[in-house]
């Protein structure tokens, strides 16, 4: 095949072709390309054939090409066709419908590969995919992108495609700043007239390519975290996401570990914050170098990697978590030394939860346990969430702490998130069910200092004065549990409300009353092991007269434990420590409780309990 006419950067004129078949440099000269538009309506066409060109009937005769429409309709293409692959399509239909094409096609340029890849569609939309590899030099597309000039190919065998080898072909390079970025090739049987047509429309291609690939670096580096060049925290969250979804739908696990390096705030003070850098990195690479392919490692934070582990077990994931810190603990960072203190904390889905949000609080409260549990023989202890009970002392403050910092973060509220995981907790007997009330009625005191251990001592006082007036022991079991959770509806109350220092108003003592009500119907009518409780938590405010709350009851319409409660709960707020007062001494609280006997309380039960007062802790 012979190349019979070249362009460099604009349509060159070919010594073959008569001056009448020359094309008009500005496309909107009347003189020039519009005059030759016109010659459209005599449907005859001209084609290059071995010894030149010659005029024969297109198969359809079309009509005057109305310029501005077509310059409108591929500008439209360009604003309203995001997507490449959609634009592509619509320029295809425009030219086919617009001027009878054959096909249209582009090929896309791969530098890295070193070849064009060409998707072509025929005029019933039939796609051809190929490529054409660079070193190919006897191709027609990599003599036209070689040369940076457009030729008119009057056999498109090149093509490899049977029902388009005997039709013309233009082959347009499109290039960037002097650079090809993709080549666009098409046929009619008009391709002369219409030269400039492709023109237009393969400069408006080349802009759609450059800045699909624009868009897609700046995504990409949207995604990576400049210093580790690891993916960055947003892009962890979305293949989690997908990563999630793929093990439900494949009925496997997914398991993810983060990474904590500790001492970083000493080591960024010490060595400056290059060398923090420096230790990051070097992490971030060791760990993204020894995790399998199909593995996804990402900056889950400051000084915190996170890795996704595909179709593995918490187990598994162990073992993956106890080779990387070993491979750590071999790399040496000048005047720092081997890195060894990197705690790790996994969580599995779907053992340990199936919600994305959750399972990354269960593995970052992982990794607060293992900070806690320090190292062994010289490496991180490694905690799976599957390793510790959750209702543990150090568990539990650590859940506290990852919850307090998403709370800031997302907007999760601790206390919900700790009465939801209480009534998820599958309770074994009866020690579990008072070691996770126990843990429960602490974790929500420790809100205000002021009240830290209110729950617990005031379950130890309602015991004791049960044992005074010898209540059966499941009875003082009862109210054992009942008074630690005595405040638990203080979850609902406003903190500004509940620790305020100075005197409430009434709004805000009418707040404060709903608690034992929140208490009720968020903690204990949804577990049927605590319905039992209700009377207790509910009317221990209630007072002898009848001015109490929630409901008014007055005398022994009050439940023996609630009054009971009542006192315990009274005394330690006398002896105890608040913002606007110190504690009172027990004979200033056993004096206040016997002026409100008969009125307030329960006259007996204040009796027995000024009596055994004494011998309970003065102080908490």
């Amino acid at each position: 095949m012979q190349k019979e006419s070249n362009t460099k950067n604009s349509y060159k004129k070919n010594s073959t072709l008569s001056s009448q078949n020359n094309i008009a440099t500005n496309p909107i000269d009347k003189s020039g390309l519009v005059a030759k538009i016109n010659i459209l309506g005599s449907g005859m066409n001209s084609v290059k054939t071995p010894h030149g060109y010659s005029n024969y009937h297109s198969e359809k005769s079309y009509g005057v090409i109305d310029y501005a429409s077509f310059i409108k309709e591929t500008n439209e293409i360009v604003r309203n066709h995001k997507d490449l692959r959609d634009s592509l399509n619509a320029f295809h239909n425009m030219f086919v419908n617009r001027l009878n094409c054959t096909y249209t096609a582009i090929g896309l340029i791969n530098e890295q590969s070193n070849y064009v890849n060409v998707k072509l569609l025929d005029k019933n939309s039939t796609v051809y995919s190929f490529k054409v590899f660079m070193n190919d030099k006897e191709n027609e597309i990599i003599k036209s992108l070689d040369t940076g000039e457009i030729s008119i190919i009057s056999n498109s065998a090149f093509l490899k495609v049977p029902s388009l080898v005997n039709v013309p072909s233009v082959i347009i390079p499109i290039q960037v700043q002097g650079r090809n970025i993709c080549i666009a090739l098409a046929s009619d049987y008009n391709i002369q007239n219409h030269i400039s047509l492709y023109q237009l429309a393969a400069t408006n291609l080349g802009l759609l390519v450059q800045n699909s690939s624009l868009y897609e670096k700046v995504s990409q580096n949207s995604y990576i975290d400049s210093l580790t060049n690891l993916y960055n925290h947003r892009r962890f969250h979305e293949l989690l996401l997908q990563e999630m979804e793929y093990a439900e739908s494949s009925k496997t696990k997914v398991s993810v570990l983060i990474f904590d390096i500790n001492d970083m705030g000493e080591i960024n003070r010490e060595y400056g914050h290059s060398k923090g850098d420096e230790v990051i990195k070097l992490v971030a690479n060791k760990i993204n170098e020894n995790i399998k392919k199909q593995d996804i490692a990402a900056r889950y934070g400051g000084d915190k990697i996170a890795v996704i582990l595909r179709n593995m077990n918490a187990e598994e994931a162990k073992y993956m978590a106890e080779y990387l810190t070993y491979t750590l603990s071999c790399c040496l960072v000048d005047d720092i030394g081997p890195v060894n203190k990197v705690s790790v904390g996994i969580a599995t889905y779907p053992d340990d939860s199936m919600d994305k949000e959750k399972l990354l609080i269960l593995a970052e409260q992982a990794v607060l346990v293992s900070k806690t549990k320090g190292y062994k023989n010289g490496r991180s202890t490694i905690v799976s969430t599957q390793d510790y009970d959750f209702w543990d002392d150090t568990a539990l403050s650590s859940f506290a702490a990852v919850m307090a910092k998403r709370h800031s973060q997302l907007g999760i509220n601790f206390e919900e998130a700790l009465v939801e995981q209480f009534q998820n907790e599958n309770i074994l007997s009866q020690n579990h069910l008072i070691e996770v009330v126990t843990s429960l009625a602490s974790a929500i005191d420790a809100k205000d200092e002021y009240t830290k251990d209110h729950s617990s001592s005031v379950s130890r006082y309602s015991v004791a004065l049960a044992r005074a007036i010898n209540l059966p022991e499941k009875e003082i079991e009862r109210i054992k549990l009942g008074s630690l959770l005595h405040d638990v509806g203080k979850i609902g109350i406003p903190e500004d409300v509940l620790t305020k220092p100075s005197k409430l108003t009434d709004e805000e003592f009418k707040i404060i009353q709903q608690h034992p009500t929140i208490a009720v119907e968020k903690i204990l009518e949804p577990n049927p092991l605590l319905h039992d409780l209700i009377p207790i938590v509910k009317y221990h405010h209630e007072q002898w007269n009848g001015k109490g709350y929630p409901c008014g009851l007055k005398g022994e319409e009050i439940p023996l434990a609630a009054r009971i409660v009542a006192i315990a709960d009274t005394y330690h707020a006398l002896i105890s420590d608040r913002p606007y007062r110190k504690g009172m001494s027990v004979e200033k609280a056993c004096s206040i409780l016997e002026e409100g006997a008969g009125i307030q309380w329960d006259k007996e039960l204040v009796r027995q309990f000024i009596a055994i007062a004494p011998s309970l802790a003065t102080k908490i």
